[in-house]
């Protein structure tokens, strides 16, 4: 397949790169670098120079959409300004790419006939809604900037589907963790982050009493995911929203035993650092946790690896890359 990643030297976009790569497509990555590392994708430029291509471009410039999407088949549209502490701060920007540089993708995707456009969605889409766990067709009023706009990118493609024949895949991401997820920055997710702290004897500060819950999904699981999005040939699982988890809540003070406990084999003072509660973040849900028995039914999905499975996997990573 010719497939075009958006944000590919992204953390979960240079992933699928890899994977794809190894899968034997072709493959080409649209990126403006703004969360995107480069060292992320060079070592693919090197052992791909045939299947693999880079445009630098942005988004929110419909020329470079079109000239990323020319000649492509799929496109995995994981280009975004992630982290709700960050839409709270510059909410116009996360809406120019999450909604205006969308908005490109699906048009330059359906001028070029495009056969599906797949794209990352969120779990923040399900807002105030109490309900556990989290089934795709119920939600509630989003609770930050960055939701809203996760939200439009959803009512955006059903449009498209319904009005030009498109089809889409929506993956509502929860909480994805794994290997070269960035720890550095101001919107570093909370386990990349917290791994670098542990590592450096640092305390981490764990916003509120700890007992929030997340389904953290491991990398593995998310391109499974993709890869079920692109290839599923049943009609009925086309045009639809799935979640993209494991299944499974942990607290933010479980996760911090377990990061204590895995990097302790590598460090045995990790597991005496005092650990630090602030208060509760803003535009936060205290509560997530994924139904997949929709991704399981119609994609086929079964997912690798439990969430102390991939976190292992991921302790190991930034041992040996931090």
């Amino acid at each position: 397949m010719k497939i075009l990643v958006t944000g590919g030297a992204g953390f979960i976009g240079s992933n699928l790169c890899e994977y794809l790569l190894q899968a034997g497509h072709e493959v080409r990555c649209l990126d403006n670098f703004a969360t995107g590392k480069i060292e992320n994708i060079l070592p693919l430029t090197e052992r791909y120079p045939a299947m693999f291509k880079l445009i630098v471009g942005d988004i929110r410039r419909m020329e470079d959409c079109r000239k990323a999407v020319e000649g492509m088949e799929y496109v995995l549209h994981e280009a975004a300004l992630g982290s709700v502490p960050r839409s709270i701060k510059d909410p116009i920007t996360s809406n120019e790419v999450n909604v205006g540089g969308f908005l490109n993708m699906l048009v330059a995707s359906r001028d070029a006939g495009v056969k599906r456009f797949v794209f990352a969605a969120s779990s923040s889409t399900y807002g105030d809604s109490q309900s556990l766990p989290k089934v795709e067709d119920v939600i509630g009023k989003p609770l930050s900037p960055y939701a809203i706009t996760k939200y439009v990118n959803e009512l955006y493609a059903d449009v498209f589907a319904r009005t030009y024949g498109m089809e889409y895949i929506g993956l509502r991401y929860f909480n994805v963790f794994g290997r070269r997820q960035d720890p550095f920055g101001a919107y570093a997710a909370v386990i990349p982050l917290f791994v670098k702290q542990l590592m450096r004897h640092e305390s981490p500060v764990i916003n509120g009493d700890g007992e929030y819950s997340r389904d953290f999904t491991y990398i593995d699981n998310v391109i499974q995911m993709n890869e079920l999005a692109l290839t599923v040939t049943n009609p009925d699982a086309v045009n639809q929203i799935y979640n993209t988890a494991f299944g499974e809540r942990t607290t933010l003070n479980q996760l911090v035993g377990y990061l204590k406990e895995f990097l302790g084999e590598f460090d045995g003072e990790i597991r005496n650092i005092e650990i630090l509660h602030g208060p509760n973040r803003v535009g936060d849900i205290p509560h997530s946790l994924a139904s997949i028995d929709k991704a399981k039914s119609l994609l086929g999905y079964a997912p690798q690896y439990s969430m102390r499975q991939g976190l292992q996997e991921a302790v190991k990573w930034y041992w040996n890359n931090l």
